[in-house]
């Protein structure tokens, strides 16, 4: 949050200098009058006390993380455009345009690094904690319908053949796709081992490790 004190001739000038300070427009900021501006003296030999107000502006996230991708991509020579929204789960930007291969990288590593930078460039300006789930063209949601056809084939291969089944490396967030994927299988159980970046899911027959 940033406040910002300004004095004018009128409620309205002084509004106006607080807006050219912050780079703002009027809808996006909370007016406080701090003091109604005086009359001046008769005959106007004297000048009136000016209008004061404080004018609040909460920063917006997505639009700090929407500069930080703009300055990334531009280094990249990569040319996108960011679409933004809010979810239950936080805040969404997903990125559009040709040839964005390279910001998903290999099994998305890439634009989960890309994601953890962002989220630690805009947490430094917020006291709560700020989520923002960064997207490229809707890949992670076709990650996820992967993963989960991917969990049910190896359930099933479970169930036929009585023998556990290890998964590749995964991040947190895939993992956490596979597990949710299987928890209503009372056949199967699901748990992860190894250390990150390393860690893997393992699906085993129930009460058979």
């Amino acid at each position: 949050m940033k406040t910002v004190i300004k004095t004018g001739k009128s409620i309205e000038e002084a509004i106006e200098f607080a807006l050219l300070e912050l780079g703002v427009k009027q809808d996006q900021v909370e007016v406080e009058v701090l003091e109604e501006p005086g009359k001046r003296s008769i005959f106007g030999l004297f000048a009136g006390k000016p209008a004061k107000v404080s004018v609040k502006y909460q920063d917006d996230p997505t639009e700090m993380a929407s500069t930080f991708l703009e300055k990334v991509c531009g280094a990249m020579g990569v040319v996108a455009k960011f679409e933004k929204s809010q979810t239950p789960s936080g805040f969404m930007i997903n990125i559009t345009g040709p040839d964005l291969g390279i910001l998903i990288g290999r099994r998305g590593d890439t634009l989960d690094a890309l994601q953890y930078l962002i989220n630690l460039a805009v947490q430094r300006h917020f006291s709560e904690r700020t989520r923002i789930i960064i997207d490229v063209e809707g890949y992670r949601l076709r990650r996820e319908e992967t993963l989960v056809r991917l969990a049910k084939r190896l359930s099933d291969r479970v169930i036929k053949t009585g023998y556990k089944v290890v998964l590749e490396p995964m991040n947190p967030q895939e993992r956490r796709i596979i597990h949710t994927a299987l928890q209503d299988d009372s056949r199967v159980s699901t748990f992860s081992e190894g250390e990150e970046p390393f860690r893997k899911v393992v699906i085993s027959l129930k009460g058979k490790l």
